[in-house]
């Protein structure tokens, strides 16, 4: 429904250069390149210029500032993620998220706020066949 047809949906199957297992519990600031899975419980700051991927399992609380964030677990807190973010179906979101796209799947949960600014974007877009005016709205 907010996807464009010519979007492709990360898998989050890249070769990944960073796991956090299942039992893991981790509380502190994490910077990484590339692809980083997180299965267990993370409390503080994500830094990166790559992709994050929440798995199922994992609970993550904090500020996150990633490339592409992929949620299929629980994500609580402030999120900027420069290309996109995607909410699976088991997926949960909690918080504040800017992002310039954005995907949710059915089942997937979104509960806070989303501001969405493409980068070099025009602030004043028109749009064929919209009028200065905006939409009419009847009763």
């Amino acid at each position: 429904m907010f996807t464009k047809a010519e979007s492709k949906p990360s898998s989050g199957s890249d070769e990944i250069s960073a796991f956090l297992g299942k039992k893991t519990v981790f509380e502190g600031k994490m910077t990484f390149q590339g692809v980083f899975r997180l299965d267990g419980q993370f409390d503080g700051e994500i830094f990166d210029s790559g992709t994050l991927v929440i798995g199922e399992s994992a609970v993550v609380k904090g500020k996150v500032d990633v490339q592409t964030l992929v949620v299929h677990g629980a994500i609580e807190g402030e999120v900027q993620a420069k290309g996109r973010v995607e909410i699976h179906a088991t997926g949960k979101f909690h918080g504040h998220l800017n992002t310039p796209v954005i995907v949710i799947q059915e089942g997937g949960i979104f509960d806070g706020t989303c501001k969405m600014e493409r980068t070099g974007a025009k602030q004043t877009e028109s749009h064929p066949g919209a009028s200065e005016s905006g939409p009419a709205l009847t009763g």
